[in-house]
């Protein structure tokens, strides 16, 4: 059996429709007669296009191999830029890291099969193929490599052109290698994959940076709201009814509208009574304002930033209509949000520890994706409400520009532009605002969905990219943008008036199918014996917590006693061996506890009770020897566990 056969069967096996796509009928702009395999001085081969060497013309193994050590200080997924004949890819697979290949040519990844055994590469590592088309896969690929492969070993692609192998995985930052010589010919497709992969790769370090500023805030917020996981139902609930509801078995089709707070919402106060007559109204916080400046009643408005002067959106914006919108909030939101005289109020899976942790105990709310924005969060509420339910089609969007059109930030009347107008004044006038909000966040020009270049940063396009990956993985709902002067963002089209306006009136029954949800809702969620069941849980979770709090908080300032005295004393060999058994065992201890991560979360310090020492002992190690070593060892440990008992301390004194 030769190279390619024996591929194939592999491919077949494990890579569920990658061969049918390789070989199928393609618009390939590579011919044949430009692919030339030749041999090396080292007897592998490499391989020309175009006159270009796609590898080393005397050891192509060697540079591969080099390729990879040169990126390999990290443990995430290796993303392969230009596949050529898979030696970069083949030596990063050896590592065990998952490897995610991105190659533009279909032929050029049959002709690697042809003349290159992969059999160990695909049949015993973490692969995942991004073949042809637009590349914007990548970000889907990535987030299977991040959290599937970790998690269960095995992801089975929802998204086009793609395969992966298995085995398990733990994903951790991420490291690219470019195959230039391949990349120089396909330079703008390969530069368009490089910055999605940019983009999400920023999300890391854009979550990092907003939990060490806000963490202390979410805590306080959490631990104020906490009896509300126990007293509010869960999207997921909200979710189940709908898919029980009459609409969910019938054939109607009932649009979602999704309002964000971008420039574009402003254009659509002509359509608003025609939207409010044929859809479901989700509204984020900030563009609550608009429907209600406008005399419209949206039926739900999602709220999940905790600050408080996101709270501020919702002023004077609830008592008028607060009989009709449900409000869908996340646990860590400011206090007096959930105060609003809403007068139906869900709350959706807790995206903090301390959260997750209750709700496991007491009621799971269901998760909603999170990208940084409430945009994400309101769309994957949507989402949530069409795959509960196929009476819905489509989300119709207005406002999600990401960009700034005609250098305008948000609607016209937004709570950010009356702050502005409202603390103007003749040395900081509102224009300066306006500026600072178009400047900070490294603005660039890029296509807007009608072809034309509009002003955007990188803060909104790594939302952009959010969407781009979401759309892709569920492409069965279709996503429509009103007005086109935002971001081009791949899955969502253009939406045409005429086939909006075609859509039959349906107010009535969508009144009437909410209302019995939420009924449903209210005498399931609200039974007198579900009540009492929810406060038992509730009672034992928040004393469990708090427990497992101070046992961790006492085994913390235990192990930075021992390490304080073991540096005073100067300790001696024998000593060594015993003190070490003790702090690993405590370290162990802080490790395996099931409140470490609630900890974690508020330590300010860059150093985390996720770090294992790094002193190690031996009978024939020679550093044990080294009482310089064990020193620095002591002043880590000391480090460790006194940030971590204070961080214990410092959530026991919230409660």
């Amino acid at each position: 059996m030769n190279f390619f056969e024996r591929n194939k069967q592999i491919l077949l096996r494990q890579y569920k429709g990658l061969f049918e796509e390789l070989v199928s009928n393609n618009d390939d702009d590579i011919s044949l007669d430009e692919i030339k395999i030749e041999t090396t001085s080292s007897g592998e081969y490499t391989l020309c296009v175009h006159g270009i060497y796609a590898h080393s013309q005397r050891d192509p193994l060697r540079e591969g191999q080099r390729l990879f050590e040169s990126v390999n200080t990290e443990k995430g997924a290796v993303v392969i830029l230009g596949f050529g004949l898979g030696y970069t890819a083949v030596a990063a697979a050896k590592s065990g890291r998952s490897v995610i290949v991105v190659e533009k040519h279909k032929k050029l990844l049959l002709k690697a099969l042809e003349v290159r055994d992969f059999s160990d590469f695909l049949s015993k590592n973490r692969i995942m193929f991004l073949v042809g088309n637009s590349g914007e896969a990548v970000t889907t690929a990535l987030e299977i490599a991040q959290t599937e492969f970790a998690q269960t070993g095995f992801a089975q692609t929802g998204f086009e052109n793609s395969a992966c192998g298995n085995e398990n995985s733990g994903v951790k930052k991420i490291s690219v290698i470019r195959n230039k010589a391949l990349i120089s010919l396909d330079e703008q497709w390969y530069k368009a994959v490089d910055d999605r992969i940019r983009a999400w790769a920023m999300k890391d370090e854009v979550n990092t940076a907003t939990q060490k500023r806000f963490g202390q805030r979410w805590m306080r917020n959490l631990i104020r709201n906490i009896s509300a996981i126990r007293d509010y139902p869960g999207v997921s609930l909200l979710a189940q009814k709908t898919a029980q509801s009459k609409f969910a078995a019938s054939d109607k089709n009932i649009p979602v509208f999704l309002a964000a707070a971008g420039p574009s919402l402003d254009k659509i106060k002509p359509l608003l009574r025609d939207i409010y007559d044929r859809c479901i109204i989700i509204a984020v916080d900030t563009s609550l304002r608009f429907f209600i400046q406008n005399g419209i009643q949206p039926d739900f408005v999602v709220v999940v930033d905790p600050q408080f002067w996101n709270n501020r959106h919702l002023d004077r914006c609830v008592a008028e209509n607060s009989g009709h919108t449900a409000l869908i909030a996340e646990s860590a939101v400011y206090p007096p949000v959930l105060s609003l005289p809403f007068k139906n109020k869900f709350l959706c899976g807790s995206m903090f520890p301390l959260g997750a942790f209750i709700e496991k105990e007491v009621d799971l709310k269901g998760k909603l994706g999170t990208g940084g924005s409430v945009a994400t969060t309101a769309w994957d509420f949507a989402r949530t409400l069409l795959q509960a339910s196929a009476a819905f089609q489509a989300i119709w969007i207005s406002g999600l520009d990401l960009a700034f059109p005609d250098l305008k930030t948000h609607f016209r009347g937004a709570r950010f532009e009356t702050l502005a107008n409202s603390r103007s004044g003749r040395f900081n006038p509102a224009e300066k605002w306006i500026v600072r909000a178009l400047r900070d966040a490294f603005p660039f020009k890029a296509r807007s969905v009608s072809g034309a270049k509009v002003l955007t940063d990188k803060r909104l396009s790594l939302y952009a990219a959010w969407f781009e990956n979401q759309f892709s993985k569920y492409p069965q709902i279709k996503n429509y943008c009103f007005f086109q002067e935002g971001l081009a963002i791949s899955g969502l089209q253009a939406a045409e008036r005429e086939k909006f306006l075609a859509l039959p009136k349906r107010r009535d029954e969508i009144n009437c199918f909410l209302q019995s949800v939420f009924n449903q809702i209210e005498s399931e969620f609200n039974d007198p014996q579900e009540k009492l069941k929810r406060k038992e849980n509730y009672e034992n979770a928040v004393n469990d917590l708090k427990s497992s709090l101070e046992i961790l908080r006492n085994e913390a300032f235990k192990g930075a006693e021992i390490a304080r005295q073991a540096l005073k004393s100067g300790l001696n060999l024998n000593r060594q061996d015993k003190v070490f058994k003790e702090l690993e065992e405590i370290t162990r201890f802080v490790k395996e506890s099931e409140v470490k991560d609630i900890v974690n979360f508020v330590c300010v310090s860059e150093v985390n009770v996720q770090q294992a020492s790094g002193y190690q002992i031996s009978d024939t190690d020679e550093n044990k020897k080294e009482n310089a070593l064990f020193s620095a060892y002591l002043k880590s440990s000391l480090e460790l566990f006194s940030m971590t008992g204070e961080a214990a301390q410092e959530v026991l004194k919230l409660f």
